[in-house]
């Protein structure tokens, strides 16, 4: 890739992003804010790679991320607020615009693409299930972590046939933060962490403001 005169390799895409994600994941398990901050910011190489290799629906997929990140983002300061100063928003609209959007990028993301073997359509279901996947984890349903574990073990056969090393690795390293991620949350909710719903379960994990 050429940027500004000057050629980034593939392998450098691949891999900062990766590690922006890894990384990433720590805060979720948290359910920290740093976790939109650097999943947003793995967006930028990745979108840059795809693009590139001609993965029109995973470079499509980047831009959803970056519109549910900064959904994110708001949604938990939204949260807090209601939480600290009893401040109402109207929750399914907020839900729903996220949706049309990205549901919108998907399609014409869709449109473009030849499917012409059974690696695009590899490709298409695990674009779908990121999609279904990173809704849950917005609204940090449990099973959302089961789902990310279906999708890393695609994305391993899938990018190993694009050789991206870097993407393959990072497979087995999410896969096992999922497993982690899921233990976590799983004794959270039996702790009693989650009883009022899964917006109510995010707004416990923000700061207070102080007294």
């Amino acid at each position: 890739m050429d940027l500004l005169g000057l050629t980034i390799p593939t392998w450098a895409l691949d891999w900062s992003g990766s590690a922006m994600v890894a990384i990433s994941l720590w805060f979720l398990w948290h359910k920290r804010q740093g976790y939109w901050h650097w999943s947003n910011a793995s967006l930028v190489p990745y979108f840059a790679l795809f693009l590139t290799t001609g993965q029109f629906m995973l470079a499509g997929l980047q831009v959803s991320y970056l519109i549910f990140g900064i959904h994110g983002l708001l949604l938990w300061r939204l949260e807090r607020l209601r939480r600290q100063d009893g401040r109402q928003f109207a929750q399914r609209s907020w839900y729903a615009a996220g949706w049309i959007i990205s549901l919108s990028i998907f399609l014409y993301t869709v449109s473009v693409t030849s499917f012409s073997d059974s690696w695009t359509w590899l490709e298409f279901a695990i674009v779908s299930a990121s999609l279904l996947a990173n809704m849950a984890t917005t609204r940090t349903w449990l099973w959302s972590w089961y789902l990310w574990i279906m999708v890393n073990i695609a994305q391993a056969v899938y990018f190993s046939h694009l050789r991206l090393w870097g993407q393959f690795a990072l497979q087995f390293v999410l896969g096992a933060m999922s497993i982690e991620g899921a233990r976590r949350w799983r004794l959270e909710r039996e702790r009693g962490a989650i009883l009022a719903g899964p917006l109510e379960a995010m707004s416990e994990a923000l700061p207070r403001k102080a007294p």
